[in-house]
């Protein structure tokens, strides 16, 4: 075996006839010996000038014995945290903590491949998570294998190789006119302690985390208007977490209808009272809408203990509560209210996503098309 400088590799042949061609890389602990193997000399001399130009131009791929779990938990900590919003930060926790940490703790980042990730979604799929979920989680794994690809501890990234499932447009159920003056009317005779919520959310078409995260200071009675400025992305600790509106459109004022007027002018009232009443326990957080003692409401346990119960009161079909939003959106447009109005209203971040929408509810789309072509060209 000749002589080398450091660094420039040798090739010997072993016991066994196979040749071998030895490398040295540094890394970040320390120079590491690097082997490539083959059946003649030629072919191991060729492909150890490679390495070595890919040493000497960074590509380099070292991830030791490192778990793609252990990466991830790793890549939440060190390039997620403080940069992005809080929520966000959550959400890709929540995703890879629940569905991909535990199922990938044992598999070698180095050896990490597309037919994992496949699996993976299939299994996921299989076990009844959502199309929509499985996509989240498609993002995130992309997101963490690229960031692994840029640290050099892998060649390429498996997760791209493998296309996201298909996810079906979930279809709206919005209410017609004469169900949404019976669902409020429902709400009404129940006395439901959230009616402004309800009202709230069909005269105005506010998102439901948007109402939750409403607070006293946001509204003026007197002028008639609310300002949208943020949303209840979950309670920790019994402390509510508040983020930043969907989009910049989100971040909006909405100008209140009558009957949303004197909904929360009521509601209003009846909170002060019950903040007397429950003056011991009443956690303070300045919103409009809470629980009995003033704390956070929780999405399922409205739709569970009230909006589920209401809709089967009123003799309606089973809806979700966001199809309250939608039901705002069809009786505007259906009754001739400007699309660009309704796409302000709801803070959507083009028109083209309330056209795509509601295209289907616009009166007479279409209708006019032939006869204005002919009047052009007659």
């Amino acid at each position: 075996m000749s002589k080398r400088g450091n660094g420039e590799g040798s090739i010997y042949q072993r016991k066994d006839g196979r040749w071998v061609g030895q490398y040295v890389v540094q890394m970040a602990d320390g120079p590491k010996y690097r082997y490539i193997y083959g059946k003649t000399r030629k072919a191991v001399a060729e492909r150890l000038t490679k390495a070595m130009a890919d040493r000497d131009g960074g590509l380099v791929f070292d991830a030791g014995n490192v778990t793609v779990g252990e990466y991830l938990e790793r890549w939440l900590t060190d390039c997620v945290r403080d940069t992005v919003k809080e929520s966000t930060y959550s959400s890709y926790t929540r995703l890879a903590e629940k569905h991909a940490i535990p199922a990938l703790k044992r598999t070698k980042l180095k050896t990490f491949n597309a037919a994992h990730v496949r699996t993976l979604f299939r299994e996921k799929l299989d076990s009844g998570l959502s199309a929509r979920t499985v996509q989240y989680l498609r993002f995130v794994l992309r997101k963490a294998m690229d960031q692994a690809v840029s640290d050099g501890l892998i060649p390429r990234n498996p997760v791209l190789a493998v296309k996201s499932p298909q996810v079906r447009r979930e279809e709206t159920k919005p209410l017609s006119q004469s169900e949404a003056r019976t669902f409020l009317q429902a709400v009404s005779e129940s006395e439901d302690r959230l009616e402004a919520l309800y009202i709230l959310a069909i005269h105005c078409g506010l998102r439901q985390g948007e109402m939750f995260g409403l607070k006293w200071e946001d509204v003026d009675l007197d002028a008639r208007t609310l300002q949208v400025r943020r949303t209840l992305a979950r309670v920790e600790d019994g402390q509510p977490v508040f983020t930043t509106p969907k989009t910049t459109k989100s971040r909006r004022q909405v100008r209140l209808t009558t009957g949303a007027m004197f909904a929360l002018k009521v509601h209003r009232k009846q909170q002060l009272e019950q903040q007397m009443e429950y003056a011991g326990i009443w956690e303070d957080h300045g919103l409009v809408f809470t629980s009995e003692i003033g704390t956070p409401l929780n999405r399922h346990n409205v739709a569970q203990r009230s909006f589920k119960p209401l809709l089967k009161r009123a003799g309606l079909r089973d809806i979700r509560f966001h199809d309250l939003r939608h039901t705002c959106a069809t009786l505007l447009l259906s009754r001739g209210q400007h699309p660009k109005f309704v796409q302000e209203l709801l803070g959507h971040s083009t028109i083209a996503i309330t056209l795509d929408t509601y295209s289907h509810v616009l009166p007479g789309m279409g209708d006019g098309f032939a006869d204005a072509m002919d009047d052009a060209l007659g």
